[in-house]
């Protein structure tokens, strides 16, 4: 499994990504916010 996941990673490259992507991301991993409870997790958009 190790092998396989590691040839893949190779072959994949992000030459060319664009700020508004990178920008998207940051705002939508900042916005998220995760709350666990027990066996139970809860999953909110804070915007």
């Amino acid at each position: 499994m190790e092998k396989i996941y590691s040839e893949h990673q190779k072959q994949i490259g992000f030459d060319k990504v664009c700020p508004k992507t990178i920008n998207f991301l940051i705002s939508f991993s900042q916005a998220l916010y995760e709350i666990k409870h027990k066996d139970l997790r809860f999953e909110t958009f804070l915007n």
